[in-house]
């Protein structure tokens, strides 16, 4: 089998990492690293289990598109903090992680990793751009947010999504038989249908409220039932079909929410994607080495660049 494209969720990774790794892991200077050195540690682990011939770690250029507030207000509100009372919204970042951000650019860019990103658009649209623009490769997509799940497809690549949720250690890769499985959507469909499971149950986490009565069980019963979220509301606008008056009565009163939550609650598949590089080749060294041992001496993480090199050494030349 082809070496895979991996599609790295950076966002959800070094989130991940700056409270999974203890916040005294320092630069010898004393700036926290702990997410930087918990980012590389996790890109060495990933390379070392797929064994890809190329990466891009997908950047969060915009984390709430204003596109996306417009058609859900609700979208990611919980998450803002007003700097100014008429000042732009701000994602509540801890304030010792952003600098690291910085720093994990740098080293990437040092080593000649590629990153993506698109102007407003989150990390998960720039993943299934990519995801969906392949033509070559099996695509692994490793991420921690259950959204992505609706990226698995088997053509015209496999595309496979690696779900943190769990921690890297216990990741648990998904293809549509697995989403199948686990949320009892349609096989044949298993991506769009996740989508619209996820837009009917809501997402709380997200700020999307989902259709009121509708659960994820319920949700998974009526796309077993109908096929479809078109399949769904067509049932629920004919007074014929065999859908309870209780769930009509429902989908009917959310109609509003159903049409707007589509392009919220969907990656998006058409994104400009700005790459940092003209290539998405991993490469088997450091671009530019001396600047590598410089930046691994300077933030305190010369083990870590280790064991990423050491990683991309298992690689085939």
């Amino acid at each position: 089998m082809a070496a895979p494209l991996v599609l790295l969720d950076g966002a959800s990774m070094w989130f991940r990492s700056y409270f999974g790794v203890p916040s005294s892991i320092t630069a010898p200077d004393g700036r926290p690293v702990n997410a930087l050195r918990g980012f590389l540690d996790a890109v060495a682990t990933v390379i070392t289990r797929e064994r890809p011939s190329r990466l891009v770690v997908c950047r969060d250029d915009d984390w709430r598109p204003q596109w996306r507030v417009d058609l859900i207000p609700s979208y990611k509100a919980h998450r803002v903090e007003e700097v100014q009372a008429e000042g732009p919204d701000i994602e509540e970042v801890p304030d010792e992680l952003t600098p690291q951000v910085d720093m994990i650019m740098e080293i990437l860019d040092a080593f000649g990793i590629a990153t993506a990103g698109a102007p407003a658009c989150e990390a998960d649209d720039v993943l299934g751009t990519l995801a969906s623009r392949e033509r070559r490769d099996p695509v692994v997509v490793v991420s921690g947010d259950r959204d992505l799940l609706q990226l698995v497809s088997d053509d015209p690549v496999e595309v496979r999504v690696l779900y943190l949720g769990r921690g890297l250690a216990k990741a648990t890769k998904f293809g549509p038989v697995e989403v199948a499985e686990t949320y009892n959507v349609p096989v044949d469909r298993a991506g769009p249908a996740y989508a619209e499971l996820a837009l009917l149950r809501g997402d709380p986490s997200d700020g999307l409220p989902g259709v009121p009565g509708v659960g994820e069980k319920t949700a998974a019963t009526l796309l077993a039932q109908h096929g479809s979220l078109e399949g769904i509301l067509a049932a629920a606008h004919d007074p014929k079909s065999k859908m309870s008056k209780a769930y009509r009565t429902k989908l009917l009163a959310a109609t509003d929410y159903i049409d707007a939550a589509g392009p919220v609650v969907r990656v998006a598949t058409e994104a400009d994607v700005d790459f940092s590089r003209p290539s998405d080749t991993l490469p088997l060294a450091a671009e530019h080495p001396r600047k590598v041992v410089k930046l691994a001496e300077q933030y305190g993480v010369t083990s870590s660049i280790g064991r990423l090199q050491k990683a991309l050494d298992g690689l085939p030349g």
